[in-house]
């Protein structure tokens, strides 16, 4: 506990953000660069699908009102609004629905008034002339000032302030494109002789303006319904947590707050009621179902002394359970901490996306000012030149380059939860996605980790009784899966355990402790001449060290968890190497490996042993995937490309690992791996998609075609190809939310 207060000390203190009127990847670069420039942060992380912000600052830094007040006016003075966001807030706030709706109102309006407008300028136009068309041109203006002003205000708004800040974004683009083409037809209706002198026809762009516009707001409402979506596995476990529980005072059943729950609280549930926090079982038996948690399908029976999860659901049982993990310690609480962190996290192909859209909006600014000065000099039409240099702006727009990685990764972290798969980040999602090696620990791992004694060899001199109830007394301190089976085996023979003092874990090795004054070591045989031998030996020891005596040895049996034989054949499927790494000795190690169909086994490993391991594996260039449980396994889950941490681990494994299997099934390796390389195709997928948009709609929009074939783009279709090209990468995204696990235990 000393140890964990202590690294919760020097852990830098993480600040969270919500961030409004970010609408693309330029948009989403200027915000961070806003908060890192506020002294005291470390790191500011900001994720355009879920409008919010994450700022680490400095070890040791402990931000106030000061400090929050500082974050929230950098922001502002980049041109967007910041606010600062609860924990437990969720991830898309009611007025992001209010917004969803609003977007939806204002793109039907401008669209429909610019499809009227296109009819009017198309079907009544060629009939007018003088006053007639003058007449015409100013409704045509009305309408369009109406769609502006009504669709488009949010968008120069944005615009204005970007420029304000002397900054650039996708509202940059569409401002300028669509400002150019009003002033244009605004000059042509009330000085059309402005252009007759110069050669050129008057004509005017109101049906351009909108239908730009309008298609804009049609993607935007597209892209907010579909940002929902990927956050609804977030939602639906914020949902889990009930808001009342019924504790026992006094022998009074008592409704409650479940905040309020202390640890220790003695808890009811009745039948078909959700479980408020974890606990373990005092009374009762019952079926729960924790499939939203674990990703196990099936109900599974709880009884006296068996864990429950707050949030699962209790089906057909009466339960009384004692509160040991409430708040931000529950399983519920780090899942959403988890998911969260994973959602603002970014992939290593983000960075690339990123790079791209910092450079991106100034060259195409440039890029539509060379259009419209090229065609000019080449004697074209000034009104062509402008239509031409208005698609090039609206159709760089970097949306899709700025959705493309975070909309797969959001979308696959909620899938992932869905399965009882947590990744920690778009980067543990890319290391899962790479691995051709995977390491796995066995007790606890490929097997159940619920070993249980089979023989015992005491000195002479010493009884049976005498040893287990020693060992059993030093082991009832440790959480380790072989001290459980020695505690439980002097359970079921009823002995009496003593209690101990200066209890110590060591990992790798053992654990010790005095017992009235004595110290006792129980630690694991490193070596057993019987070769025959197929469980694991435990030896205890008395004495200090150099004067010991040994006091006997314990043999464990464990067994293979359900599900373990496929899992390590659909691995070997999947083409990875696959190896056993173990502390154990060498004999009981090589006889769970031949059941689990594993060849490879490297024995009698200590966590600085399994350390080398990973990294000669790597040195070999091999990209190495470790699963582990324990305390020795944390230097090899941090030290491998991608930690994968069981369900059932310590709290330091579980900071270790890159992503936690929560059902704590083998079956779900190859599902997590399955996941993560689905992921990352979509990554690729969307990011080749929005590279090859640029590519080759800019160059169309520019009028490359136009030489050879005469075909130039509207400014209205470069705005609905511009609206497609986020659709499509939010649409492929969603895909991944049909994902099925393929291996996982039903």
């Amino acid at each position: 506990m000393a140890s964990t207060a202590q690294a919760d000390r020097t852990a830098p203190v993480t600040t969270r953000l919500r961030v409004e009127g970010m609408t693309c990847a330029a948009c989403q670069s200027h915000v961070e660069h806003a908060l890192r420039e506020v002294p005291g942060v470390s790191e500011a992380s900001v994720n355009l699908m879920t409008h919010s912000a994450e700022v680490k600052w400095t070890a040791g830094a402990t931000p106030g009102p000061a400090e929050l007040d500082a974050l929230v006016a950098s922001v502002s003075d980049a041109g967007y609004d910041a606010f600062p966001r609860e924990d437990n807030a969720p991830a898309v706030p009611a007025d992001h629905r209010a917004e969803e709706r609003g977007l939806r109102d204002r793109a039907v309006f401008t669209l429909a008034a610019g499809i009227a407008v296109m009819i009017a300028q198309m079907a009544v136009t060629p009939h007018l002339t003088g006053t007639g068309l003058f007449v015409l041109h100013l409704v045509l203006l009305a309408v369009t000032l109406a769609g502006m002003v009504f669709g488009g205000a949010a968008i120069y708004a944005a615009a204005w302030r970007a420029a304000v800040h002397r900054g650039t974004n996708m509202n940059t683009l569409v401002a300028l494109g669509t400002g150019a083409a009003f002033l244009s037809s605004l000059v042509a209706t009330f000085a059309p002789g402005f252009f007759l002198r110069h050669g050129m026809s008057a004509d005017v762009y109101y049906d351009a303006v909108l239908l730009i516009l309008g298609f804009l707001l049609v993607g935007r409402w597209l892209d907010a319904r579909a940002k929902r979506q990927t956050l609804n596995a977030l939602n639906e476990l914020m949902k889990l947590q009930p808001e009342t529980a019924r504790v026992l005072r006094n022998g009074v059943e008592v409704d409650i707050p479940a905040a309020e729950v202390m640890s220790g609280n003695i808890v009811v549930v009745r039948p078909g009621e959700r479980i408020p926090v974890d606990g373990t079982v005092i009374e009762g038996r019952s079926s729960v179902d924790e499939s939203i948690i674990t990703g196990e399908s099936r109900a599974v029976p709880r009884g006296v002394g068996d864990t429950v999860i707050g949030g699962s659901l209790n089906y057909d049982g009466a339960l009384q359970f004692r509160a040991t993990a409430v708040g931000e310690q529950s399983v519920l609480a780090q899942m959403l901490r988890l998911m969260e962190q994973a959602q603002s996290s970014k992939a290593p192909m983000q960075q690339i996306a990123d790079r791209a859209s910092g450079i991106f909006v100034p060259s195409v600014l440039g890029l539509a000012l060379v259009c419209f000065l090229a065609w000019t000099f080449l004697g074209h039409d000034a009104g062509r030149a402008l239509a031409i240099a208005i698609s090039v702006l609206v159709i760089a727009c970097p949306c899709a380059m700025g959705l493309a990685v975070p909309a797969a990764q959001t979308v696959a972290v909620g899938r992932g939860a869905k399965m009882g798969l947590l990744f920690k980040g778009g980067e543990s999602v890319e290391r899962m996605a790479r691995i051709d090696t995977l390491l796995l620990d066995k007790t606890g791992t490929i097997t159940e980790g619920k070993p249980s004694v089979i023989a015992m060899t005491p000195a002479p001199g010493v009884t049976e009784q005498q040893l287990l109830s020693t060992a059993a007394a030093v082991e009832q301190g440790s959480e380790h899966p072989l001290a459980h089976g020695i505690a439980a085996a002097a359970k079921e023979r009823g002995l009496a355990l003593a209690k101990v003092t200066d209890f110590q874990a060591l990992p790798g090795t053992g654990v010790q402790a005095r017992l009235d004054g004595t110290l006792i070591s129980v630690r694991a045989a490193r070596e057993t001449n019987d070769s025959s031998t197929e469980g694991t030996l435990v030896e205890v020891w008395q004495g200090e060290p150099g004067q010991e005596t040994r006091l006997g040895s314990l043999e464990l049996r464990d067994t293979l968890r359900p599900g373990a034989v496929e899992a390590i054949r659909k691995l070997h499927a999947l083409g990875l190497r696959v190896a056993m790494v173990t502390g154990d000795a060498e004999a009981p190690a090589k006889s769970i490996a031949r059941a689990a169909g594993i060849e490879e086994v490297v024995a009698q490993c200590r966590p600085e042993h399994k350390l080398d391991v990973v990294r000669q594996r790597q040195a070999a260039g091999q990209n190495v995937g470790m699963v582990g449980d324990g305390i020795n396994d944390a230097a090899a889950l941090a030290q491998a490309n991608a930690g994968i941490a069981m369900g059932t681990c310590t709290d330091l494994a579980r900071e270790a690992g890159d992503i936690i299997l929560l059902g704590g099934q083998p079956a779900q390796i190859p599902d997590a791996i399955l996941l993560s390389r689905a992921t990352l195709r979509i990554m690729r997928q969307n990011l080749g998609w929005a590279f090859l948009y640029n590519v080759l709609g800019i160059p169309l929009a520019a009028g490359v075609l136009y030489p050879a074939f005469h075909i130039l783009l509207n400014p209205a279709v470069a705005a609905a190809a511009m609206a497609l090209s986020s659709v499509s990468v939010l649409g492929n995204s969603l895909r991944l939310q049909r994902f099925q696990a393929r291996y996982t235990q039903s």
